[in-house]
């Protein structure tokens, strides 16, 4: 059996010439040449023509008898006086502010940095939180493996947080906030 090329098979006869538009292949360039210069000598003419606009004419003066010129009299108005009080009033006026009474629970608040299984990790958390300006401790249960960094007792939660938030600023994270159970 002849071996067959089924490849080439698919694409078609390649050898007859595509058919071209015979009308698109005859214009005629000179055409667009034409309208070019048409439109060229269309906008020259008008810039001739408004060159040759004719200068306008000089009015000569009237003579006239020359009134005396009248200094105008006329002033701005006096400045409006001041409706409002509160300009004099408000330096010397004092404001009371009542502040909410904080209130102190009994178990104090502790924030741990870390727990970690070697000491040494531990001291090395301290010294990160030793360099921000703050106390910490490191405790070890005596059941436990763990050696944690705490800081504290706070009285306050917000006194944590704000301690809490100057270690975030330092990237010493992750601390948490937890009330004290021993």
């Amino acid at each position: 059996m002849a071996s067959r090329d089924y490849v080439k098979r698919g694409r078609g006869n390649r050898n007859q010439p595509k058919k071209r538009n015979q009308s698109k292949s005859r214009r005629k360039p000179w055409r667009s040449g034409l309208l070019a210069l048409i439109l060229l000598g269309a906008f020259g003419f008008g810039l001739f023509t408004l060159s040759q606009d004719p200068e306008p004419k000089e009015a000569k003066p009237v003579a006239t008898q020359a009134k005396p010129k009248q200094k105008k009299t006329s002033s701005l108005p006096a400045p409006p006086e001041e409706k409002w009080g509160y300009v004099d009033s408000l330096p010397n006026r004092e404001i009371e502010v009542t502040a909410k009474e904080q209130v102190v629970s009994k178990i104090p608040y502790i924030m741990q940095c870390g727990a970690y299984k070697r000491a040494d990790q531990a001291e090395a958390r301290k010294l990160d939180i030793a360099f921000q300006g703050l106390n910490s401790k490191i405790r070890k249960k005596e059941d436990s493996s763990w050696y944690r960094v705490v800081l504290g007792p706070y009285k306050f939660r917000r006194d944590a947080e704000r301690d809490k938030h100057k270690l975030q600023r330092a990237k010493i994270e992750p601390c948490a906030i937890w009330k004290e159970s021993q």
